[in-house]
């Protein structure tokens, strides 16, 4: 079931599109995730924290992100 809500998300970008996402506890988390991430550096990588609303759902007993909505 799928549903709407507020969301704290570590986003991943190659070449400038989002090729990931893991949805964060809270922003310090978030920005935590994001410095770990970035030690290893890569000219086409790049992270981002988004806090607002997603599509997630349940698959397998795990919330994951279906689309973000970007308003």
């Amino acid at each position: 079931e799928n549903m709407i809500e507020s969301i704290v998300a570590l986003l991943m970008f190659v070449n400038g599109e989002i090729k990931e996402h893991l949805i964060q506890k809270n922003m310090a988390a978030c920005l935590r995730g994001k410095r770990h991430a970035e030690r290893e550096y890569s000219e086409s990588v790049s992270y981002k924290c988004y806090k607002g609303k997603a599509e997630t759902e349940i698959y397998k007993g795990r919330k994951s992100i279906k689309s973000l909505i970007l308003e």
